[in-house]
């Protein structure tokens, strides 16, 4: 499969400056992806750029991610209201987390590079006379993130925001010119900022470059996009939504999710992908589908140990596995996302202290009736668990004993 009609099959494909996508396929380019460093992770929604740059980089093409040091510090103007300005030691302290995990999710085939690197040195008349004169305040005033925030209504915009576009601008600029990059792969939210670079290109160095976006992954079922501004963002830093939580998250997929997700968020190939929807298709209920993709996407954000782990961890949580067969590492990993007592203490304080139930009294209740299992016995009154065991309240709710 040509890298043009990949990109279709996937979905990764929405505004762009092409003539026609074919032309992906007659050359291998240099391009760039860029992630200003507004948290401490990047999440689900940055993923889907990142298995696009993937794709781009098995194509032959040569990636250089750029975390934004210095637009990090202005922040990506949202639509509807200001950023909040991080301190420079936040900004010091997400660009690393950043590109750790550029680093994790694209492998070892790019070039990063950071825009504080060039931005630090240039003298703001400067800027002003070779970038800001290249702009008319009619073309700037015409994008939809400046006409919602001035308009009736709107909560205003300040001139560091409203600069925003110009610096994104002329860090396609600059990497144009030093080591000849001119493609950039964006978000489609993004592509006003990114085509201010091709704009300057044009006008500076009389050369051609382009723009390839991606659309926002959109949840079919909830109509919400996967991002942080959202309020249900899934990180992929495992301090921020644990391994298991991120497995689970994809285990969940809703059915009518999960083809779209199989195709952005794994890298299957479209015979694997087709066969494997195919047996999904004549048994939903077996959810192979969602355990393939959980599978896939947890080995491409953490590895691929922490990736076996955690569906050994499933298996003993939901599956009848045996907790003694767990690991030492395994435990570990999953004393982060479950609570946890000690060996020698009684069922009810495990409950009550666990917050599994909000008193001792709710406690004997839910054990006389029968909703309390250790290891899988069913427990009908208190007493000592005295060795490594796993306390279950109904289908899904857990306290890991040890």
């Amino acid at each position: 499969m040509k890298l043009s009609e990949e990109l279709i099959w996937r979905g990764f494909f929405a505004e762009h400056t092409l003539k026609d996508p074919k032309e992906l396929d007659q050359r291998s380019r240099k391009f760039y992806f860029g992630a200003d460093p507004s948290a401490d992770s990047l999440q689900i929604g940055n993923l889907a750029a990142l298995m696009m740059v993937r794709c781009f980089v098995r194509h032959g093409f040569e990636a250089f991610l750029l975390v934004g040091g210095a637009t990090g510090q202005i922040g990506d103007p949202k639509m509807s209201e200001e950023r909040r300005l991080k301190s420079l030691d936040e900004v010091a302290k997400n660009k690393r987390v950043i590109a750790g995990q550029f680093k994790m999710v694209a492998g070892t085939d790019f070039t990063l590079v950071d825009n504080y690197d060039w931005f630090k040195d240039i003298n703001y008349i400067e800027f002003l006379r070779e970038v800001g004169k290249q702009f008319s305040m009619t073309q700037l005033l015409d994008r939809e993130f400046v006409k919602s925030r001035i308009g009736e209504g709107g909560a205003g915009l300040s001139y560091a925001e409203f600069s925003y576009s110009l610096m994104q601008g002329y860090d396609f600029l600059h990497l144009f010119r030093k080591y000849g990059v001119d493609l950039q792969v964006c978000g489609a939210d993004q592509f006003g900022n990114c085509v201010s670079g091709i704009h300057l290109i044009d006008r500076l160095e009389g050369e051609k470059a382009d723009v390839w976006s991606l659309p926002l992954v959109i949840d079919k079922l909830s109509g919400k996009k996967f991002g942080k501004s959202e309020g249900n963002a899934v990180w992929l830093s495992a301090e921020k939504t644990s391994v298991f939580d991120f497995y689970q998250f994809w285990l969940n997929t809703a059915d009518e999710n999960v083809e779209q997700f199989l195709k952005i968020y794994t890298e299957l190939g479209q015979p694997e992908a087709e066969e494997l929807l195919a047996d999904f298709a004549k048994n939903p209920s077996g959810r192979v589908a969602q355990k393939r993709l959980a599978y896939e996407a947890t080995k491409i954000v953490h590895g691929k140990k922490p990736a076996d782990n955690v569906v050994k961890i499933t298996t003993v949580l939901f599956g009848g596995g045996e907790l003694q067969d767990l690991s030492n590492d395994e435990l570990n990993q999953l004393a982060l996302s479950i609570p946890t007592a000690k060996i020698g203490e009684s069922l009810v304080d495990i409950l009550t202290e666990s917050g599994l139930v909000a008193s001792k009294t709710a406690a004997r209740k839910q054990l006389s009736g029968g909703a309390i299992s250790v290891n899988g016995k069913k427990m009908l009154e208190d007493g000592t668990v005295n060795e490594l065991g796993l306390v279950k309240k109904g289908k899904n709710k857990f306290v890991l004993v040890r």
